[in-house]
C-alpha cells in the first residue's frame, strides 16, 4: 500500500491499494480470526466484526439514502452502525443488504481507520463535513444502485467488501461447474448459457443479492473483447 495525493475527501493524501493487496488483507483477517470458511457457505461478518476489533454492530435510525456508518476515534473502531430501516425490512433482499453493508463497513475498518488514528486535529466527515468533532464515514447504497457515488474510499470499501464476503478460493469451487474452456491456452470462461444460473449459486451460497454477485463475477472473469467472460 502507498499514499497518493487527493483532492477529494478531508485527507491530502490517500491510501492506494493493488486489488491482490485488499484481498490478502481481507483473507488474512478473516483467517485471524477463524472465520475463512473451508466450503462455500455465507461467511458470518457480523461475528467478524465482533472479533477483529471488539464491537457489536448496532442499528439506528440513519437519514434517507444512508444504510450505514462507521464511527472512528483516535484509538480506532469506536461504533458499526446500520440502518434500522434495514433491520426492520424482514425481506430477504434486505437482510442481504444488512450483510453488504456490514461487510462494506468491515472493509473502512480493515482499510481505512489509520486515516482517522494518525490526523490532526481530528477530521471531518466523509460524506458530511459539519460534525469535524465526531469524525465518521457515511455509506450510501450499494454498487450498481443510483446512488452509488463511487468515490475513493467507497470504492476500496465495496472492494473489500466483495472479498470478505465471496472470498475467491470459495467462488472458484461454486463457479468450476459453470466453466467451459476458451482458447488453446487453458483458458476458461462461464458459459454463456449457464451464466444466469451461475449468478444464482453465487447468491445463494453466500448470502448476496444478485447484483453483488453480478458485481464479483465480473471482477472475476472480466469481459473480453469479444463480450464473453474470460479467466
Amino acid at each position: 500500500m502507498k499514499n497518493l495525493r487527493t483532492s477529494t475527501g478531508p485527507f491530502s493524501e490517500r491510501p492506494y491499494y493493488k486489488d491482490h493487496e485488499i484481498e490478502d488483507i481481507c483473507t488474512d483477517a478473516l483467517r485471524e480470526v477463524a472465520l475463512l470458511p473451508t466450503e462455500p457457505r455465507p461467511v458470518r461478518i457480523d461475528r467478524f466484526i465482533e472479533k477483529r476489533f471488539g464491537i457489536v454492530p448496532s442499528y439506528e435510525n440513519l437519514p434517507e439514502g444512508i444504510l450505514g456508518l462507521t464511527r472512528f476515534t483516535k484509538d480506532g473502531v469506536k461504533d458499526v452502525v446500520v440502518a434500522n430501516a434495514l433491520d426492520a425490512d424482514s425481506s430477504v433482499s434486505a437482510q442481504r443488504r444488512i450483510r453488504t453493508t456490514l461487510a462494506h463497513e468491515a472493509g473502512h475498518c480493515l482499510l481505512h481507520t489509520h486515516l482517522f488514528v494518525l490526523a490532526t486535529p481530528p477530521k471531518s466527515l466523509f460524506g458530511d463535513f459539519t460534525e469535524p468533532t465526531k469524525p465518521k464515514i457515511l455509506c450510501r447504497d450499494e454498487p450498481g444502485s443510483a446512488r452509488y457515488s463511487g468515490q475513493w474510499w467507497e470504492f476500496q470499501a465495496n472492494t473489500a467488501m466483495g472479498y470478505l464476503l465471496m472470498p475467491r478460493a470459495l467462488v472458484d469451487k461454486v463457479v468450476d461447474e459453470f466453466l467451459v474452456p476458451v482458447g488453446n491456452l487453458g483458458g476458461k470462461r462461464i458459459d454463456p448459457l449457464r451464466h444466469a444460473a451461475a449468478l444464482l449459486a453465487l447468491s445463494e451460497t453466500f448470502d448476496v443479492n444478485r447484483i453483488v454477485a453480478q458485481i464479483r463475477l465480473d471482477a472475476l472473469f472480466p469481459k473480453s473483447e469479444g463480450g464473453q467472460l474470460m479467466l
